[in-house]
């Protein structure tokens, strides 16, 4: 029987990626314990073990706070600004891919830059114009940038996926005589369901967590969103009750997390697939 040996290279490359591993794992645990912490033993040990946990910063956090509601408007722009992603990019995306047209690599340029566009380069312009037209604190406000800002990449992997894809499947559904809208939605649109999934990936973290927009063009509580209400929780004038706010953080992660675990099989295989067809 040989004897096992391990390699220098693989033992380092192997502890390192544990130590990236427990870097990212660590923070989640900790804010986990902290949070059925009580505020004196936080205070005195902000690092140690909960000696009596507790529930009720979670109870709190529902009774008298307005993460319940943060979360109704985040899901909601959420659903639907992704959504509108995911079926506008696949549209643009196919019709830039296999529709010809004077001004198509001009178009197709003008959605590439808008992935170099950086968001702060346009806060006081946007600002006044959703001030001119009345469309700030609205239930409505940030779906426009949010679909604005997500088309982009949803159109480069969308027409570079379906770029990828042979024509003869058009070809063959057009002489069985069926129309292009059929085609596009029945026939092509399945087969780019892979890119699809990483689009949606991408933007659902991108619009769950994004903070910018919704600082600056909301001011009704009502209408906040997670990471705006979050920076806004505060135990008193000058102190924070971080156990509470950390059990605020649970709360609002917790949905993301869930969604993964229960789609992270397709979700890998969405991601590897757009990696390799894109």
């Amino acid at each position: 029987m040989g004897k096992f040996k391990i390699k220098p290279a693989s033992f380092f490359v192997n502890l390192t990626l544990i130590i990236f591993s427990i870097t990212c794992i660590f923070p989640i645990i900790w804010l986990f314990y902290s949070s059925v912490k009580t505020t004196r033993e936080f205070a005195q040990s902000v690092i140690g073990l909960p000696r009596n946990p507790t529930l009720e910063h979670y109870i709190n956090v529902f009774a008298t706070g307005r993460i319940p509601g943060y979360i109704i408007n985040t899901s909601r722009n959420t659903v639907i600004a992704v959504a509108a992603i995911i079926f506008f990019g696949f549209v643009i995306g196919y019709l830039l891919a296999r529709i010809k047209f004077r001004g198509r690599h001009f178009v197709y340029v003008l959605f590439v830059m808008g992935m170099l566009m950086p968001i702060h380069a346009i806060v006081v312009p946007t600002y006044i114009l959703y001030l001119n037209f009345g469309l700030v604190n609205r239930w409505f406000t940030l779906l426009f940038p949010y679909i604005a800002f997500g088309l982009p990449i949803s159109v480069f992997l969308a027409e570079s996926y379906i770029r990828s894809l042979p024509t003869e499947l058009e070809e063959a559904a057009a002489i069985d005589g069926s129309s292009f809208l059929r085609t596009m939605f029945t026939i092509m649109m399945p087969l780019a369901t892979p890119v699809m999934i990483t689009v949606g990936i991408i933007q659902f973290f991108a619009t769950w967590n994004e903070f910018f927009f919704a600082l600056i063009l909301l001011n009704d509580e009502s209408l906040f969103t997670i990471p705006v209400g979050l920076s806004r929780m505060r135990g008193g004038q000058f102190t924070a009750n971080y156990p509470r706010l950390m059990a605020s953080m649970i709360i609002s992660i917790s949905i993301p997390m869930v969604l993964y675990f229960i789609f992270s099989k397709r979700i890998i295989q969405g991601m590897v697939a757009g990696a390799v067809k894109g």
